[in-house]
């Protein structure tokens, strides 16, 4: 028997050592070395028996790839995310927070595509008592829908080429474990493997599999960083807890854009669909209250309208606190630089608190003139137009620079009834259509917060 080798990788920058340490030498991150183990080619293996179970060759015209092959979700949300719908031979990594809602939307998947397609959900965290009671209560209940709760990843495979469903559902990868590797389940050894394995019977049965991922405590997907970049499309739930709101990102999409995100609201039915997010995110604001303004992000091909809430208060420590929620830490103690230096608006004896209502993380530079008019707005006192929407990004001289598809913002904020847009002066220039809505073209922040505030 031949023996099995250790070793140790570090799943931050991927560094191999021969020994665990607590700090990895290469990249310097702490307790990010998990064990590996090495798995010898099995006895009699060689090269033409593994090229023997490769696919037919075939030439790029012989391949079909018609979009009519996808599995349309039933949800144009998630629709949206996965660039159309779900392609037959794809591995789906769905990651987020626990209790977030990944087992739900899968379960609501189930319900909407059984019509015309079967479908094996395999559960390695709850029992088929549990995810009965969980599919009565979303309102599951097609007969098309096969249920097993196992951990062992070769038994999974198993019932894949036994059943041959239309789409598989693995909840959770961390929960799987293959007999023949010595090591806990959620290793990285062991994630990796089941992945592969998974990977493996997609491609040749051209089933399309959902993992579901979980993630550790600084938000990253567990298990080794390679498990990203072998399947086709990561998805990752955002939002708070505490917040109805889902936000689904596409962080990889090798069939579709990696900028689109789908909305959803979690309610005692399971997710619902937002299809207007601009209205539902601005739905009870405030109105005549000084810190707030709404700008227009985009999110792939999609604009949202997010208002940004700013409050300045005076500190009761030696150093002032800095707050964001919603938006970059560091890119808001900029803006704040730039508005002492270049406007002379003094925040050194003041804490500041910006947080982005609705649980959208604001990560565009267009945000960046949102929050600079929200900051002054509260410092002086001073309300912000309800039907006023602002976009722009601030440069370090006090610029405002021009920013991407202004003509799809500015559709956005007529559709919703705004009649004042703040803008980058050179995005006039640009727009091949004549607006609604009174534009206001600036050119530095100054004349920005003049011409809101006065």
């Amino acid at each position: 028997m031949a023996k099995t080798k250790t070793y140790y990788v570090c799943t931050e920058c991927g560094s191999i050592q021969p020994r665990w340490m607590g700090k990895c030498p290469e990249c310097n991150s702490w307790n990010t070395l998990e064990e590996n183990v090495e798995i010898p080619a099995a006895k009699g293996a060689s090269p033409s028996s593994a090229a023997a179970s490769v696919t037919a060759i075939r030439t790029l015209k012989e391949i079909d790839s018609s979009e009519e092959n996808r599995y349309t979700t039933g949800m144009s949300e998630l629709n949206r995310v996965l660039g159309g719908g779900i392609v037959p031979g794809s591995v789906i990594l769905l990651s987020g927070d626990p209790g977030i809602g990944k087992s739900t939307l899968l379960l609501q998947i189930c319900q909407s595509i059984s019509d015309n397609a079967s479908i094996l959900y395999i559960s390695g965290e709850e029992s088929l008592r549990q995810i009965k009671l969980r599919a009565t209560r979303l309102g599951v209940l097609t007969e098309n829908l096969h249920l097993g709760a196992t951990t062992n990843i070769e038994s999974v495979i198993e019932a894949i080429h036994q059943l041959k469903p239309n789409i598989v559902m693995i909840d959770s990868i961390q929960t799987m474990n293959h007999s023949a590797i010595n090591s806990s389940p959620g290793s990285v050894t062991q994630v990796r493997e089941c992945t592969q394995l998974l990977i493996n019977a997609a491609k040749t049965m051209e089933i399309p599999i959902f993992i579901v991922g979980h993630v550790n405590k600084d938000g990253n997907i567990a298990g080794p960083k390679v498990m990203e970049h072998m399947v086709d499309a990561v998805l990752y739930f955002e939002g708070e807890r505490n917040l109805s709101y889902r936000i689904l990102r596409a962080i990889k999409n090798r069939y579709g854009s990696t900028n689109e995100i789908g909305v959803f609201e979690m309610q005692e039915g399971g997710l619902v669909e937002v299809k207007n997010p601009s209205m539902a995110l601005l739905e009870g604001r405030p109105q005549n209250v000084s810190g707030t303004c709404v700008s227009c992000v985009m999110e792939g091909s999609r604009p949202i309208l997010a208002e940004v809430q700013a409050l300045v208060s005076k500190t009761g420590f030696s150093a002032p606190r800095r707050t964001a929620t919603g938006f970059d830490y560091n890119r808001a103690a900029l803006i704040i630089a730039v508005l002492e230096k270049r406007c002379g608006y003094f925040f050194g004896n003041l804490d500041a608190y910006i947080n982005v209502v609705g649980g959208l993380r604001l990560d565009e530079p267009a945000a960046d003139l949102a929050i600079a008019l929200s900051l002054t707005s509260n410092l002086l006192d001073r309300p912000i137009s309800d039907d006023i929407v602002v976009f722009g990004e601030i440069g370090l001289a006090g610029e405002i620079r021009a920013t991407n598809r202004a003509a799809a913002r500015i559709k956005e904020a007529e559709r919703l009834g705004f009649k004042h847009c703040l803008l980058p002066k050179q995005c006039l220039s640009s727009l091949n259509f004549e607006p609604k809505i009174h534009l206001i073209g600036v050119s530095s922040l100054t004349q920005a917060i003049q011409s809101v505030l006065g």
